[in-house]
Formats: structure tokens, sequence, C-alpha cells
């Protein structure tokens, strides 16, 4: 699935590239087929200014080797932020639909909202492969955002409900690493489909394929326990047990405790002391990852080379960042808050180290250290600290508010994600000031991460109460002893559930 919502988040790169293109107005001298050379011609932008759209489309010329909605539209001169805009109307939408779903699914469900957004999201992605016009294309673009933003959101912590506590850093690392993967893919596919209407129907094609399979998942069993639903819940456990070769396992749970949690929503993020301290400190952290992570990804396309290339090389850079940062997020002496401090701290210095380069490349170690291999760096750097943070930020949050906090941190990368298009034009003030924005927001994030607590090995909150329980914080001890007491016996064997709470283990 997370291939799918890949090639939504980067479907731009390829779908709004500039192809080389000339012009045969007789008073302006051609230059032969580069819109390099374009983009700096004076006298192009401004015949471009002045003239009417017909003589434009009439004069202009695109090579034909690939097409884009740029020359789709003529998007060449002054219309050139419509390519920007069309990204950050997508990311927009992520942000709509992570507060939008999140709430909702809390309230009807995970199936439900995930299965809704899917359709959807396939729907609106095929009427913008046949759009008219621009406009009707960048609102598709919104409205595919609002579907896949949600749905992922829906789905990432439906994946997560599904499993053990134990097993979340690994589920969510897994659907980090086909992220990854989904770029590299969507290269490929884009490499030998050059016409983007065709590309953009065989992206959602696969959206379908996704589809079929997923109306037979069943419901979320933590979401169920929580509603008091235990029958249900009782069903989904003991037939997951047969699947997993446990036939003979007989389920029983104990009703959940009523209280005023039950109704818990958006305000509680704000109104709870702890929450409130949580929330802001990764509503950055999640803003600034989104930031980085799409700056660096979207202008892959400019570091030199083949585009399509860069693009792939830009998705392969982020595989070992995953099974990196799942070993070290499970270690004892690192966790989840020194390890997001460090990717986040190493992601910034490459991006700053760009600045300090000097002009001149081509010789000595400056041809292995430059600014494709240090965004490479800087792209495997935070996306192992976009990977942790979502498996971090669902081990803060109680389950009753679960989904409302990862929507809210969501909206926020989102924002990070609305701003990221638009970055690169700051090379028009500076060569090196996005490289400088980069670097800087992601050496600010490491350094408040360290103001969370950590939560490894620590038990998983199911209502709010529990965040101020002193039985909760016992047990949180109880389990740190217990950790290094294993660490020290090397005979024992480690604790698969030792970081659940009690309500937790009733439901492995």
């Amino acid at each position: 699935m997370w291939f799918f919502v890949a090639t939504q988040a980067i479907f731009m790169t390829i779908v709004g590239a500039i192809p080389p293109y000339h012009w045969d107005f007789a008073t302006i001298p051609s230059s032969n087929w580069s819109q390099s050379n374009a983009a700096n011609d004076s006298e192009f932008r401004e015949w471009l200014h002045v003239t009417n759209e017909s003589e434009v489309q009439r004069h202009v010329h695109f090579d034909h080797r690939f097409s884009s909605v740029v020359s789709e539209w003529f998007l060449i001169g002054d219309a050139m932020y419509k390519v920007s805009l069309a990204s950050s109307l997508y990311f927009f939408g992520v942000l709509v639909g992570g507060v939008l779903f999140g709430q909702l699914s809390d309230q009807f469900g995970r199936k439900k909202l995930y299965l809704a957004g899917l359709i959807l999201d396939v729907v609106f992605g095929i009427v913008s492969a046949v759009a008219p016009s621009y406009e009707i294309f960048a609102t598709c673009r919104f409205f595919v955002g609002v579907m896949n933003g949600g749905m992922s959101l829906v789905s990432f912590v439906l994946l997560q409900e599904y499993v053990g506590v134990s097993y979340w850093a690994l589920t969510g690392s897994l659907q980090s690493f086909s992220f990854a993967i989904g770029i590299s893919l969507y290269a490929l596919v884009g490499y030998f489909i050059r016409s983007w209407r065709i590309l953009a129907l065989v992206v959602n094609i696969e959206g379908v394929l996704i589809l079929l399979p997923t109306l037979f998942i069943p419901e979320s069993p933590r979401w169920l326990y929580v509603q008091g639903r235990l029958c249900e819940t009782e069903n989904i456990l003991e037939c997951i047990a047969k699947k997993n070769g446990r036939p003979e396992c007989k389920i029983t749970l104990k009703p959940p405790v009523q209280n005023c949690d039950e109704s818990a929503s958006i305000l509680d993020l704000f109104r709870h002391r702890v929450l409130l301290g949580r929330t802001l400190i990764m509503m950055y952290i999640w803003l600034i990852c989104s930031l980085v992570y799409y700056g660096l990804t979207l202008g892959a396309g400019d570091l030199g080379g083949d585009r399509y290339l860069n693009i792939a090389l830009s998705g392969l850079a982020e595989l070992p960042a995953h099974p990196v940062g799942l070993f070290l997020i499970n270690c004892s002496r690192l966790g989840r808050r020194r390890t997001l401090t460090g990717f986040l701290i190493l992601g910034g210095a490459a991006c700053l180290v760009n600045i300090f380069l000097p002009e001149k490349r081509a010789t000595g170690i400056f041809t292995v250290v430059n600014n494709q291999s240090l965004s490479f760096l800087g792209k495997l750097a935070i996306s192992a600290a976009f990977n942790i943070v979502y498996i971090y930020s669902s081990e803060l949050y109680p389950t009753t508010v679960r989904n409302v906090g990862m929507g809210i941190c969501s909206m926020s990368s989102r924002i990070g994600g609305i701003l990221a298009p638009f970055i690169p034009s700051l090379r028009n003030v500076h060569q090196s000031l996005p490289f400088l924005v980069f670097g800087v927001a992601g050496i600010l994030a490491g350094g408040i991460c360290l103001l969370l607590p950590e939560s490894l090995n620590k038990p998983i909150p199911e209502r709010l109460s529990d965040l101020d329980s002193v039985a909760y914080c016992h047990l949180a001890e109880a389990n740190n002893v217990n950790h290094l007491e294993e660490e020290t016996n090397s005979e024992s064997e480690e604790e698969e559930y030792s970081g659940l709470s009690e309500k937790t283990k009733l439901m492995q």
C-alpha cells in the first residue's frame, strides 16, 4: 500500500518535469532546446510576460521525448509556479486528511475510513489523469492529498494495532521501507512511460490492485476493545491466532474501565499537561522532518544528470536508514529519543556542509563529497528520523487519542510539505540558502527532541488517566528494573512483551 502512497507524494517530480523546448519567434534568438537558457533569457521571459496564451502555444515547441503538465498547459515563464503549487495543494490536502481522518477513525473505526479513503484516492487520481485543464488537475491533486493523507495515516495506525507493541518498531520500519522502494519504482515506471497521462493512469491502477485484498481485512482489535466490543475483539484475535498456527487458543478479555476518557477528542491533546508538551514538540519535529525530506526528494531532479536516476537513487538512499534505525532504537543505551536526535542532527549537518563546498568540485575528494552525495546522506538521515518519529509518536499517545495525536502531528508535517516545493526558489536569493534552512531546522529539531521521555521498554498507555496513574508509573519503573536485570544476566531470554501494560497483554 505504501508503494502507492509514495508515488502520489512525489508524483510531480516526473509529471511536473520541464521538457527541453525552443521557440521560433522571429525577433528573439532561439536557445536550441535548452530550458535552463530559456529561464535565464530576460528577453524571452519578457516576451512570455506580454504575450497571450495562444501566441505562446504557437511559437514555443517542446521536445517530444516525454510529456508533462508543463508541456500540456505551457507552464513556463510566469506560470512556472503552478508546478510547485500543484505539489503544495497535494500536501495541503494531506494536512486536511490527516486531521479529518484521524478524528473520524477514532469515532467510527479504522477499516471503514481506510477503505473509503483508498477508493476516493483512486477515483480522484484517475480524474486528474484525464483532466482537460490545469485547474481541474490541481483541484484533483488537492483531493488526492486529502484521501491519500488520511488513508495512509489510518493504515499506519491500523497495522500497528494488529500486532503486539514489541513489533511496532518493525512494522513501522517495514512501511517506511516500502515507501522508499515506491519512490524508486515510480522512477523506473516513469522512465519507460513518457506520457504523463498514461503514467498517472498506471499509478492509480496500482491503487485498485491494492484495494481488492484489503476489502477482507478485519477491524482493529485495539479500537474494538477500547469501544467495549469484547466479543468482536475476541473473535478477531482468535482468528489471528489460528492463522499463526495456534488453533487451540481461547481468548477472554476483561471489560475496559468506563470513564470520561472514552470521549477523548483533539482538545485533550492541549488540555492535558503531559500531552501538551509532547504534542508541541512532536509537531515541530514532524514539520521539520517533512520539510527536509520532501525538500531533498522533490529537488533530486536538480542535482544534475539523469532525472529518473536521481529520483531512483533518492529512494534507494533511504533503504539503509530503516534497518539501521530499527536496530538503534531497540538498543537500550540509545532508545527512541537519542536515536531520533542523532539522525536529525546528522541530516542537518549534511545539509550545512553543502554551504562550505568550493565552487570547483571536479577534483580530489570533492569528486565524492559533493552536493549529490551530501544530499543523499541528508536524505538517508532524515528518512531514518521520519521513520522513527512515526514509531515514537505512536508510543507516546494513549490508545484513546492515538489516531488524533498522530493526525495532529501529520497535519504539522504537511505544513512542511506545503512549504517544501518552494524552498528551492530561495536559490534566487543565495545559492546555499535552501541548505542553510534545512540544516539549521534539522539541528534545532534534534536538540528539542531531548525534552521528550524515552518510550523503549515502557508501558503503552491505553487512556489519558494512565499518564497520571501511580500504577502506570510503577509499572514503567518495574519494566526498567526488569530490563536492566535481563541485560546483566546473559543466560536469560529477552522478555518479548516487557513493554506492555496489563490491559494490552490481555490482547496478545
